[in-house]
């Protein structure tokens, strides 16, 4: 019974997946009353805290983009890659993995991709090598981001092991940094040269393919102004961010309350919701902009659609899971506590399912810390929840193909053998080994 439960469940992901959007929650949902009414599963607790941190770090940065602040990071960016243009296979990623850091959101890069791929085109560079490891990149920030949802979900996991947001962060950033840095040199000799690619000198022939390569530079856009309340609202969030690191790192800082006889300081779950909310307001408040902008942007729209994913999907896997664990600790409990990187394998082929960093995280990692799996190593193997890329159908690497106008960047004749593949594995790889590293010494 447990391995046709377990098909029902891989096929309600599969299929979700292809929904895209709530598609994983709603057919999460799905299989829960199939395991609730057909099989007699008791259903767990939602993931709540989860779901709540989320929503609070979608809220705070939908309104930096409704205050325009997301416009004016952009812009910073754009002026440090075109003033780089002969190292934008190097420039670009690091880009994109600060802004993803401080944001939260991969979705930010929508707006660096065409820069990264124009500065790349003019320059001669093949495109192909700083999109693909760009992208990557921005996917590595996520687990190492300290409000991405991915983060916080893994914190609210461990808190009760005694680890905290602040050694997560100690070994995913120097982690996914060194990664990032492995799959550009990977990148950065992927194909041809540009002008050693005969396919691309022979669309060279084509004036108006040459036209549409470089432009009409009569066609400049002048550089845009942006208000004091748009750089206000950057002000603002980036405080908010480095409160939660803060708080983390300090917990005599929170408030502490008796609880059952003793003093106990607030949970960095609540500190998180409570320090984005307010900075949202602030954001709002700073920027006069109408509060309902807020709800209307992408960002928050975006998130949404996350939130009820997790509750869908991350529900059905945890009750499937905690249904069966008597099963799973007699038969992997020894392996895993003996070889924990195995658990990394698991975590990155859940993610190529799932296409989410954080429903990875929120439907396999308790099964690691129920196996046993000591702390440090779970932390070390987070980020082999970055499996997303391995399929090109994700938004980021779609719209990546897209704004690449020589073609470099593109699907196999296998679908799997795609422009991001050879950076993508080399960076997850090494950022786990270098994790498990780092890990051991610190934790």
């Amino acid at each position: 019974m447990i391995w046709i439960q377990l098909a029902v469940l891989i096929l309600l992901i599969l299929v979700g997946a292809r929904m895209k959007g709530v598609g994983l929650g709603v057919m999460g949902a799905v299989g829960l009353l199939i395991f609730s009414l057909g099989f007699g599963l008791k259903p767990t607790t939602p993931p709540i805290d989860v779901m709540l941190i989320i929503l609070s770090v979608v809220t705070a940065a939908a309104a930096l983009q409704a205050a325009g602040g997301m416009d004016y990071m952009v812009s910073i960016a754009e002026k440090i890659l075109r003033k780089n243009p002969n190292h934008i296979t190097w420039l670009g990623p690091l880009v994109t993995y600060t802004f993803t850091l401080v944001a939260g959101t991969a979705h930010i890069i929508y707006s660096l991709l065409p820069i990264i791929a124009e500065v790349a085109t003019k320059k001669r560079v093949r495109p192909e090598r700083p999109l693909s490891i760009s992208v990557i990149a921005a996917h590595m920030a996520i687990t190492a981001s300290p409000i991405s949802a991915a983060t916080v979900a893994l914190t609210a996991l461990l808190a009760p092991k005694g680890y905290e947001l602040t050694h997560i962060l100690i070994v995913a950033i120097p982690a996914t940094i060194i990664g990032v840095l492995a799959g550009a040199l990977v990148a950065n000799r992927q194909g041809k040269d540009l002008m050693k690619d005969p396919e691309f000198l022979e669309r060279l022939k084509d004036p108006e393919f040459v036209k549409l390569l470089d432009g009409d530079p009569a066609d400049q856009k002048a550089e845009k102004i942006f208000s004091t309340e748009s750089k206000r609202s950057v002000y603002v969030f980036l405080l908010a961010v480095f409160s939660v690191v803060v708080f983390a790192a300090m917990p005599a800082l929170r408030p502490s309350f008796l609880t059952d006889g003793k003093m106990q300081a607030m949970r960095m779950v609540e500190m998180i919701e409570l320090l984005m909310l307010a900075a949202a307001a602030a954001i709002v408040f700073v920027s006069k902009i109408p509060a309902t902008k807020v709800s209307q942007s992408s960002i928050f729209r975006s998130g949404g659609e996350a939130v009820v994913c997790i509750f869908g999907v991350a529900w059905m896997s945890d009750t499937y899971l905690q249904a069966h664990m008597p099963f799973f600790e007699t038969h992997l409990s020894a392996f895993v506590t003996e070889h924990p990187w195995t658990f990394a394998i698991a975590l990155f082929v859940m993610s190529i399912l799932l296409f989410s960093q954080a429903a990875t995280v929120r439907a396999l990692m308790p099964l690691g810390i129920a196996l046993g799996i000591p702390a440090p190593a779970l932390i070390a193997m987070f980020p082999a929840v970055n499996g997303d890329f391995v399929i090109p159908s994700y938004p980021t690497l779609v719209a990546a193909m897209g704004f690449d106008r020589t073609g470099t960047t593109r699907i196999g004749r296998f679908l799997v053998n795609h422009s991001f593949m050879p950076s993508g594995l080399t960076t997850v790889t090494v950022t786990i080994a270098v994790g498990f590293l780092i890990a051991a010494i610190v934790l």
